[in-house]
């Protein structure tokens, strides 16, 4: 498996097919969430080859973007599918990569120690100072590409009740991450009831 090279091809793809209305869904957020899975796999002391599988998956995870966004996430294992043989990995390898690049699907089911890696990983950002960046560019990437255009309070309402029902699988996302996810539940939620006070 050359993740190296692997990896530098599909940077470049991404770099290029990417639609540039995708504000959160860009090539840094790919590069951010594989950041976040090389800390967790070394955090949480993964093998060599379990870790370069789920490096591959993150970096995989969203690649099918380019060519939709609905249900991005078939097209992001058909790509891997298409793409990784030419990299030296196997069937076997991409399986699994496979599975891990489908749970990152909303709501997130995890079962095995990679799967909630991959999950943590990809949403790392909730419980990271810059989540109110990340939040809105998510925001304006629904307006642009017509999935849904929110006014302000409605946008701090969907956040109110993604971080409530969200949840770190993995012990070193919990230790890293969990308190300030929940500080940010409480000052979006202190937000939302001083503009709705009567809600």
């Amino acid at each position: 498996m050359d993740f190296d090279a692997a990896s530098g091809y599909l940077i470049q793809r991404l770099r290029r097919e990417l639609n540039q209305t995708l504000s959160y869904h860009c090539v840094e957020h790919t590069l951010d969430v594989l950041d976040a899975a090389t800390r967790l796999t070394n955090l949480e002391h993964v093998g060599p080859r379990e870790k370069k599988l789920i490096l591959t998956a993150s970096l995989f995870h969203d690649a099918g973007m380019i060519v939709q966004y609905h249900d991005h996430e078939s097209a992001s294992v058909d790509l891997a599918t298409a793409i990784l043989p030419e990299f030296g990995y196997t069937k076997p390898d991409i399986d699994e990569i496979a599975g891990l690049i489908m749970v990152t699907k909303l709501p997130q089911r995890p079962y095995s120690h990679a799967e909630q890696i991959i999950c943590d990983a990809d949403l790392d950002y909730l419980g990271r100072d810059d989540f109110f960046i990340l939040s809105f560019r998510l925001q304006l990437e629904w307006k642009l590409n017509g999935i849904r255009d929110t006014s302000l309070a409605e946008w701090l309402d969907i956040q109110v009740r993604f971080l409530s029902d969200h949840r770190y699988f993995t012990n070193s996302a919990i230790i890293l991450r969990n308190e300030i996810k929940l500080k940010h539940l409480q000052e979006v939620s202190q937000i939302c009831q001083k503009m709705n006070p009567n809600s």
